[in-house]
């Protein structure tokens, strides 16, 4: 080789080292969906983003779809590789597989690459490439080993708003970033109060040590309004915000719309007019009113534990919130708070689930003799005749059973109204938890590490609201046709109920096969 061509070489490589974006633009070669193979010309936002690779440690990037941000991520670790002795670069995802893909387009760079530029690999598999300078990548699925014994110089995490268990992931590689490795956390949105939202939000606000990088679809040269519009048409205006427009309220399997939540919030959403207890967890926005028939709907926690015992009082009429309560209680105490907010809303209808330790709470109910709680048929038939056992409390049981069958009546009961707009939620409280209320496994829940109590509870009021409460109506008006044709049969036999004796006349009584029968009972 002579020696304008070393020098040139040596040139060559002085640029390649010196600037990433010259060595991608000029070196490497990426496997376009429907070009084939071609040499990754950046687009200008790709070659902003790269930059701040170079000057940041930690970058979150919410991103659209298909902008080549991960093939420039797998670009910027193939040249961490090439000039710098022993870097260690972990690509994380959801599955081992979507990992590898990141390795794979490493591996696809780093073939294509001239002689002289390609340094020797020692070790060159499906999950990892390891060259002769020790530097290395490698693909891993998330879990909370993955990072734990790794010194590792640059974190990719694909997808991270997909990944389950990212925070223990994150938290242990933590250890090894710390001396100075950088990490780099990418995806679309998917849903809210993920670690990826929230570390997403902290960054925005400046409460953590990532640099937030937004890159909705209009970043993109290539594409236009028609080409947005068409996504709609493709996808659905939902999906489609998701995975073009960067919007997180859009995003996930959240079980009630966001647009349906934002009206919410708009419309009805505020301060309440008062803030009771020790704990300020008693939320009132309306105070009894003794003209209107109201329902309490309690949810019981153990009092020491994640979860939180919830009830909420309704306007029966209206479907309103004008209370709720969220807190600690022992199951006892929370019982005694549950009785004195019944008596306050004039005797309301007290509807409380019967599951595990609510039976504690419903025991100091029953022994208080609050005299108006809900109690639930055993057959669980959902029939005019199943109320009209008010009576006969061996066919009843106390308080709401949610059961298997139960609860997705429950939820679906509440979605309907939601999407109705068929009730009034004034509390920001339930609001937050309706947002990271999701599908998961096709069973409607809160979200890792959140709750869902508030919300529960809230949707058992609309059930009980729109079955127990209207079928008991029935029942009383069952009773009442029943009355009136016993009095009507009354009247058309006076001349015979005179005849019996000559004590003073009951309307209410009758003769019958076994004899004189007062009906009075059935008022």
């Amino acid at each position: 080789m002579s020696k304008d061509i070393k020098k040139i070489i040596a040139q060559e490589y002085l640029k390649c080292a010196k600037d990433p974006a010259y060595f991608m633009k000029k070196y490497c070669y990426i496997q376009h969906p429907t070009r084939g193979r071609i040499l990754f010309h950046l687009y200008p936002f790709q070659e902003k983003v790269l930059h701040l690779y170079k000057e940041h440690q930690y970058i979150i990037t919410l991103k659209s779809r298909q902008l080549g941000i991960s093939t420039l991520a797998s670009a910027y670790s193939l040249w961490l590789m090439l000039f710098q002795k022993d870097k260690n670069v972990l690509a994380l995802a959801t599955t081992q597989a979507t990992a590898r893909n990141l390795v794979t387009k490493v591996i696809f760079m780093y073939d294509q690459l001239p002689k002289w530029l390609r340094l020797q690999a020692v070790e060159k598999n499906k999950l990892s490439l390891r060259l002769k300078n020790g530097s290395k990548v490698q693909a891993k699925s998330s879990n909370a080993d993955a990072a734990r014994s790794e010194a590792v110089s640059l974190l990719l995490i694909d997808e991270a708003a997909f990944i389950d268990n990212i925070e223990e992931t994150f938290t242990a590689a933590q250890q090894t970033l710390a001396t100075g490795g950088q990490c780099f956390a990418l995806s679309t949105p998917n849903g809210i109060g993920n670690w990826f939202h929230q570390t997403w939000q902290k960054a925005e606000t400046g409460e953590n040590s990532f640099l937030p990088i937004k890159l909705p679809w209009t970043v993109h040269p290539e594409r236009n309004q028609g080409w947005r519009d068409q996504q709609d048409s493709d996808l659905g205006p939902r999906m489609a915000g998701q995975e073009c427009d960067c919007d997180f309220l859009s995003s996930g399997d959240t079980v009630f719309e966001p647009e349906d939540l934002l009206f919410l919030e708009q419309t009805y959403q505020k301060d309440p007019l008062e803030k009771r207890g020790v704990d300020g967890n008693l939320w009132i926005w309306e105070p009894a009113d003794y003209m209107k028939s109201y329902m309490v709907v309690a949810d019981v926690a153990r009092g020491d534990s994640a979860d939180y015992s919830a009830f909420h009082v309704f306007d029966i009429e209206g479907a309103t919130q004008v209370a709720e309560y969220k807190g600690k209680l022992s199951p006892k105490d929370y019982g005694n708070i549950l009785v004195g907010i019944g008596a306050e809303y004039n005797d309301a209808l007290l509807v409380v689930e019967n599951a595990n330790i609510g039976w504690s709470t419903i025991e100091q109910i029953l022994e208080r003799e609050y005299r108006n709680l809900y109690y639930s048929p055993k057959n669980h038939l959902d029939t005019v005749e199943s109320y009209m056992s008010k009576y006969e409390r061996d066919q009843l049981v106390p308080g709401f059973t949610m059961s298997v069958r139960t609860r997705p009546l429950v939820i679906a009961k509440m979605m309907e109204y939601i999407r109705e707009r068929g009730c009034t939620i004034q509390s920001k409280r339930l609001l937050e938890e309706m947002r990271v209320f999701i599908w998961r496994n096709g069973k409607a829940q809160a979200q890792t590490n959140y709750n869902d109590d508030l919300v529960m509870s809230f949707a058992t009021g609309l059930y009980v609201r729109d079955t127990a409460l209207k079928l008991r109506q029935q029942g009383i008006d069952l009773s009442r046709a029943q009355l009136s044709s016993f009095t009507n049969l009354n009247n058309r036999n006076q001349t015979v109920i005179q005849k019996v004796g000559n004590q003073q006349k009951n309307p209410y009584l009758i003769k019958t096969d076994r004899g004189e029968e007062d009906i009075s009972w059935l008022l």
